[in-house]
């Protein structure tokens, strides 16, 4: 609310005194918006008439606007209060409109000359409303129309005309501006729909469209604008009575044939158009029946004037509202009998791809009030095509909501069936915005991109539009006619069997050592005893049978030992004097002499053996070749070596450490961030290639761009919100960001271990130590608070282990003395696995010794990523193997989702990050990486939906996008090296889905 300057209000005050004689201490004003309200009370009730003509004749010689504050906008009317001291509501009021005082004096002195008592007229003088005149097009007069409603929300207005030539139209228009001032920022979708049905409701001639301005009161920019359609309602319904609308016709027609007090209603069957007048008012049932010769004389010129689409002939009744038969019938035919171009209907032309027709559907579906739209001009649409896509956009005076219009208009799309249109882009934004506050997009058809399409007039500041296709899995059932509870039944039963059987046989067996008796068997004279005789004997056997193993193997791997000791002095000697021989000779020519040392033959093609793409093949079934870009040099290395040079303290975290040491050496040897960041998890670091995003980027027309993976082995929101906003400053950081991760790493309710290790860290403890230009000064004292708590931690977990340790330490070294076969343990290890091997499966042996030093090669790979940051596992998941080696663990006992909820610390974290690169102008794109069949089982789905929900809840915020790519292949395992993990084949189909999408902003060099 808007209030004068102390000192302005008491020339206000002291003006009213002078006036009309009232002490100061008996006015008060208060000015809000446009209109200046005067309190006069006393002792008695100040006499209204004599009180109004002492100020009329003092307004008529004064300039209010000299007595206000400068920075006020212009005083259009004044509400004058008469009250008693002490009551809470005025007496009487009177509203003054400054520009008409002449006529308000006439009639404040015809009320003196009258006896107030017995005359209740009000005076001769006509007081002209501020709408009459606006209706002239008077600015001023709409500015005083409007203030009306917007004062009391403490809003000031002034209107204006400036001329404007449009782009279809040669000559000048004039456009009504209407400029709102407050001290506050109102809400535009709380004025928006007001203003529009005030301005409409003027029906003002000479004005295509007025614009809304609304600014807070010292401010130079203005805060939000508005366009409100002032095309007459008339206009309205005759263009969609053109298009044979029926509500629209039988509008049009009621208003034709109001004189004659008839009513019409129209229907419309196959191609000919029912209309029935009635009388518009028969409460009684007396009133005569429609003159037939004057309908028609009325309602033909009418209908040849519209020449409604689709519409061939008509057919008149006249009839009373409850009658069943009409009491006359005309038949008329109408244009599109004799023009075959009115003939087809609208339907049938956006089938076509006629835009007009397809624009009036969509207008037509998203305004099925029909009152509502003429009263608000209601959502606009506006329709571009391009290439393969066509794009909508629907515009009103409050933002139409996505779910309100996305899924109407891509239903009626997808029914149209246009040739040659194989998408839609959809685009919402208030009238008046340049840019859409959403946009959405769903292929009708499979189309491949391979040059950006370019952005539409209407379009957002994002490059380009929406691409969310939606594809839906089913897994087969194998049993249907078996019901969740009848299988949850049985194994309920099963499982209570076999723990009762088990228990019974473990008890007997107990039993028959007699180390241990019934509870409740009676207790013998001197159990002590005899339990004591028990433990010694069985200690004893124990004893002497773990001595006799030990040196049973001890004397096994005495006799293995010199033959392979024999062969690894011999090893050393040969390989030594190879290479003295030829030192100077090709790699090649190594690998023949290593191929002639006994008992360590190799294939001739030794390196394929330990190729990662190699080692991991079936035997029985032929593997495909995958597409995927070259592997490049490792770089663990170097990121080990930067790592420890580096003169920033650790993070508990090595690959972060590594990581950064990695991106930091970039930064150098560039002097700019790169063009694209990949942050994640590690299905973002095994499932993004750069390699591969930047070649598919230049084929899309953005050459030569950097990308970096900074992709971290369990990484949550909180590290990768800790990396984004305090490790790195935001010169180092690009303008577009990809988080590749899934629900896992927002799940608020687990236990965070890896931003627990990484919160005790020195290299913490600096982050925030440093000045924080990247983050807020808020978060520092929760992260301190939460680095003392998990140090305190710690040390007491380390108190209480120490003495353990100490004593295993110990009890070993003293056991190893003794032991014969200790030391070599690790050889009794590798021979037992060999045994075991050989024995159990012999049928198998060189695949599983394959896939075994695979598996160890591909383990240890798993740390080698190259200088982009990227894992490239070559791996391909077999789920009959996999489960050999790996348990299947189901959704409800997977600790990852474990009290499973995106609110807490994880949402607060991804909240901050919006923030931050939304200050920064970076454009933020998450991607829910892929999973296959055998991960999401129910339980994980149902996680994944919430989590979905909460994506697109978050979509809406300006300069983020979000792609869902969870379900995109559950059946290609050749694309994952694990259930939950890319390989680099799969790691190459993301980063080409990607580079192919039509929204993310790829920067341009």
């Amino acid at each position: 609310m808007k209030t004068v300057l102390p000192d302005r209000q008491q020339s206000l005050v002291q003006w009213v005194s002078q006036a009309t004689g009232i002490n100061t201490f008996g006015v008060k004003v208060r000015l809000r918006g446009n209109d200046l309200h005067i309190l006069c009370e006393g002792t008695e009730c100040p006499q209204r008439w004599r009180t109004l003509s002492d100020l009329l004749q003092a307004l008529q010689q004064t300039n209010l606007d000299i007595l206000t504050n400068r920075e006020q906008t212009s005083i259009y009317q004044v509400f004058v209060y008469g009250r008693r001291k002490g009551e809470q509501r005025p007496k009487w009021c009177h509203r003054v409109y400054l520009n008409q005082i002449d006529k308000h004096l006439e009639q404040v002195e015809q009320a003196l000359l009258a006896d107030s008592e017995k005359s209740k007229q009000s005076g001769g003088a006509l007081i002209v409303s501020n709408e009459s005149l606006a209706r002239q097009g008077n600015p001023e007069a709409i500015a005083r129309y409007l203030s009306e409603t917007l004062s009391s929300l403490g809003v000031s207005v002034q209107a204006k005309i400036k001329p404007y030539k449009s782009k279809n139209s040669e000559p000048e228009e004039n456009r009504l501006w209407i400029f709102c001032q407050s001290s506050y920022s109102p809400d535009a979708s709380l004025l928006a729909e007001p203003i529009a049905e005030k301005l409409r409701y003027l029906k003002l001639s000479g004005y295509q469209d007025a614009v809304i301005v609304s600014q807070v009161r010292g401010e130079t920019a203005p805060d939000w604008l508005l366009r409100v359609d002032l095309t007459p309602p008339e206009v309205m319904l005759k263009e969609w009575a053109r298009w044979g609308d029926i509500q629209a016709i039988a509008r049009l027609l009621t208003e034709v044939l109001s004189g004659l007090k008839v009513a019409v209603q129209a229907s419309l069957k196959e191609s000919t158009l029912h209309i029935f007048c009635t009388p518009a008012f028969d409460p009684l049932g007396t009133a005569p029946i429609p003159d037939k010769a004057l309908c028609l004389k009325l309602i033909v010129p009418q209908l040849e004037a519209i020449a409604p689409q689709g519409i061939i002939a008509t057919t008149v009744y006249g009839q009373k509202a409850g009658d069943k038969q009409p009491t006359w019938i005309d038949w008329l035919a109408l244009p599109a009998t004799n023009h075959p171009a009115f003939a087809t209907s609208p339907l049938d032309l956006a089938n076509t791809g006629d835009e007009p027709a397809i624009i009036f559907l969509l207008e037509r579906l998203l305004n099925p009030d029909l009152d509502w739209r003429l009263l608000t001009g209601g959502i606009r649409v506006l329709l571009l095509k391009k290439n393969d896509l066509l794009h909508i956009l629907c515009d009103a005076p409050v933002c139409p909501g996505r779910q309100q219009v996305a899924s109407k208009i891509t239903q009626f799309i997808r029914h149209l069936k246009i040739p040659g249109i194989m998408g839609v882009r959809i685009y919402g934004r208030r009238a008046g915005n340049k840019e859409p506050f959403w946009h959405y997009g769903v292929d009708l058809k499979h189309r491949q991109r391979l040059v950006p399409e370019a952005t539409p007039e209407f379009a957002a500041t994002s490059k380009y539009v929406n691409d969310l296709v939606t594809s839906e899995t089913s897994e087969p059932i194998l049993r249907p006619d078996l019901t969740t509870e009848e299988v949850q039944s049985f194994v309920t039963e099963a499982a209570r069997d076999w723990i009762a059987t088990a228990s019974a046989t473990a008890k007997r067996f107990l039993l028959k050592s007699q180390l241990f008796t019934e509870s409740d068997q009676p207790a013998e004279q001197s159990p002590d005893n005899q339990g004591l005789k028990i433990a010694l004997v069985w200690g004893t056997l124990g004893l002497l049978l773990t001595l006799q193993t030990d040196w049973v193997l001890g004397r096994i791997i005495a006799q293995t030992t010199p033959s392979s000791s024999k062969v690894a002095s011999a090893l050393p000697s040969s390989s030594g004097q190879k290479v003295s021989l030829t030192s100077g000779k090709t790699q090649s020519e190594k690998t023949t002499f290593f191929s002639h040392t006994p008992k360590t033959k190799s294939p001739p093609n030794q390196s394929s053996v330990f190729n990662a793409s190699e080692f991991t093949q079936s035997d029985d079934t032929p593997t495909k070749n995958l597409a995927a870009a070259p592997l490049k040099e490792k770089a663990t290395a170097t990121a080990i070596l930067l790592a420890a040079r580096s003169q920033m303290p650790s993070f508990n975290v090595r690959q972060l450490d590594e990581q950064l040491a990695l991106y930091k050496q970039r930064l150098a040897r560039s002097s700019t961030p790169p063009d694209v960041l990949i942050v994640g998890s590690s299905r973002a670091l095994r499932g993004v290639d750069p390699a591969a995003l930047s070649k598919a980027l230049a084929t899309q027309g953005y050459p030569n761009l950097d990308v970096f993976n900074f992709g971290i082995n369990g990484a949550t929101a909180q590290v990768v919100d800790f990396v984004i906003r305090h490790v790195l400053e935001p010169s180092e950081l690009p303008k577009i960001i990809i988080w590749a991760d899934g629900a896992r790493a927002f799940n608020g309710g687990r236990e965070d271990i890896t931003f627990k290790s990484l919160a005790t860290s020195a290299g913490y403890k600096q982050a925030f130590q440093k000045t924080p230009t990247n983050g807020s000064t808020n978060d520092l004292p929760e992260k301190e608070n939460t680095v003392n708590s998990v140090e305190q931690k710690t040390n007491d977990e380390k108190q209480e282990v120490s003495t353990y340790q100490a004593i295993n330490q110990s009890l070993n070294q003293a056991l190893a003395s003794v032991s014969a076969s200790y030391q070599n343990r690790d050889q009794i290890k590798s021979l037992l696995q060999k045994q075991l091997l050989i024995h159990g499966r012999s049928q198998t042996v060189p695949s599983e010794k394959q896939l075994t030093d695979g598996t160890s090669d591909e383990s240890i790979s798993q740390q080698a990523v190259d200088f982009d940051g990227f894992l490239p596992l070559s791996i391909r998941f077999n789920p009959a193997r996999y489960y050999q080696k790996h348990s299947r663990v189901p959704g409800n006992y997977d600790n990852d989702y474990k009290s499973f909820q995106v609110e807490g610390e994880q949402d607060a974290a991804f909240q901050e990050v919006l923030q931050f690169t939304q200050s920064q102008k970076i454009s933020l794109v998450f991607v829910n990486m892929p999973l296959t069949a055998d991960y999401l089982d129910p339980v994980r789905k149902q996680y994944e939906q919430q989590f979905q929900q909460y994506m697109l809840r978050l979509a809406t915020n300006p300069n983020f996008i979000y792609r869902d790519l969870s379900q995109k292949w559950p059946k290609a395992n050749d694309y994952f090296s694990d259930p939950s993990h890319l390989n680099r084949f799969g790691a190459y189909e993301v980063s080409k889905k990607l580079a192919n999408d039509p929204m993310i902003p790829w920067p341009v060099k």
